[in-house]
């Protein structure tokens, strides 16, 4: 049954799911359904943020284009020199300065956007953090001071002011007794609604990402999240990793009106990319560039061929010494960050690892005969 935009947003708010995966085509209108959703919480009449009054709490977080809408050039044009960000004031904005200036977030806002970006473009916050300039090391030691960065770039910053905020506010609310609580609009937070964080990243970016949003979402207690994308490869990781029963696929009919369909089963049925993440393993075996996230790969590389085989869980598909294997790779995949150690390059060993569990997987008749037909396409 179709439906208009409201009526499912309106769906989305009533279910008692703690996180729901929505996977669309460009264009299809998920922007336009985090709009929808955040009016029916929290009209304009409210505040951007969803503050109704002066002593009324936020009740929901989005980050979509508007988001980055938020965030804009002067780029000088008189001088062409003092280049900067400026943050357009509103709820939203407000909220973050003010967490900003008071809870020290700069300072993980910087080290997430420099792994996400280079650690040789550092951006910087004005005194009243409503300016951000950005500069740049050269090989020489030298910096080049105000300059304009890329618009991928941006929104990997824009991203990461809003997850490190994110990151704040599960910390508070985890916090059960609500006199110990900072003295922020957090307490009547229900929903957060993500849509296409950072599309601009490279593959193995985005699996971090997403990744490491699954770790927060599992750590909060009492927050709804509802995250929507494009991206197959987003989709699937964030379904494997929060383990969820089914997702759902945002349709758009020719007569105007919507249709979120379920998805039921793995997301193999929706989407394959056994051969895409085999290759980039392949790729960095080649080229001795493995890092910590191809064990990510690796692991989701067994679960989807566990889940597409019928195995209740993809530690059976490993070698004689289960075990051993298994820990080695949740050593690898369990409790990332943000932070640089994510990146760090494994050990010698530690890469011989990699190397023999994925010739191990791939020289089996069943990942041959099986997955591979399945994959011609690719």
């Amino acid at each position: 049954m179709t439906q208009t935009l409201t009526e499912i947003a309106q769906a989305l708010i009533d279910t008692d799911k703690k996180v729901q995966l929505i996977y669309a085509f460009n264009g299809t209108g998920k922007t336009r359904l985090s709009c929808e959703f955040k009016e029916l919480i929290a009209p304009k009449n409210m505040g951007d943020a969803g503050d109704a009054e002066e002593g009324q709490g936020i009740q929901v977080l989005y980050y979509n284009a508007f988001t980055e809408d938020l965030f804009y050039w002067d780029n000088d044009l008189d001088t062409d020199v003092n280049r900067k960000l400026l943050i357009r004031p509103n709820s939203f904005t407000n909220l973050v300065l003010q967490v900003l200036r008071e809870q020290g977030l700069e300072g993980n806002i910087i080290s997430n956007f420099q792994h996400f970006a280079s650690n040789r473009l550092t951006p910087r916050f004005n005194e009243d953090y409503t300016e951000i300039t950005f500069s740049i090391e050269r090989g020489n030691d030298e910096q080049i001071e105000n300059i304009k960065i890329s618009k991928g770039e941006e929104s990997n910053l824009i991203w990461c002011v809003f997850y490190s905020l994110l990151e704040q506010v599960v910390e508070v609310l985890n916090i059960p007794e609500l006199e110990n609580r900072p003295k922020y609009k957090f307490n009547d937070l229900q929903f957060v609604f993500i849509d296409d964080p950072v599309s601009s990243l490279d593959e193995n970016h985005l699996i971090e990402l997403a990744v490491n949003l699954v770790e927060l979402i599992k750590k909060s207690v009492n927050l709804k999240f509802i995250i929507s994308t494009h991206s197959p490869l987003f989709y699937n990781v964030l379904y494997s990793e929060l383990g969820v029963k089914e997702g759902n696929i945002l349709r758009k009919e020719e007569d105007g009106t919507f249709e979120l369909a379920p998805k039921k089963g793995n997301s193999n049925n929706s989407f394959s990319y056994h051969l895409f993440l085999k290759r980039t393993i392949e790729e960095a075996i080649m080229s001795n560039t493995i890092q910590k996230y191809h064990f990510t790969l690796l692991r989701n590389l067994y679960e989807k061929t566990a889940s597409f085989l019928g195995y209740q869980r993809w530690s059976e598909l490993l070698p004689d010494d289960k075990q051993t294997y298994y820990n080695r790779i949740i050593q690898f995949t369990s409790h990332s960050t943000l932070s640089d150690e994510v990146v760090a390059e494994p050990t010698v060993a530690e890469k011989k690892i990699v190397e023999f569990l994925l010739k191990y997987l791939i020289e089996n008749k069943y990942y041959n005969e099986k997955i591979k037909e399945q994959n011609v396409a690719i």
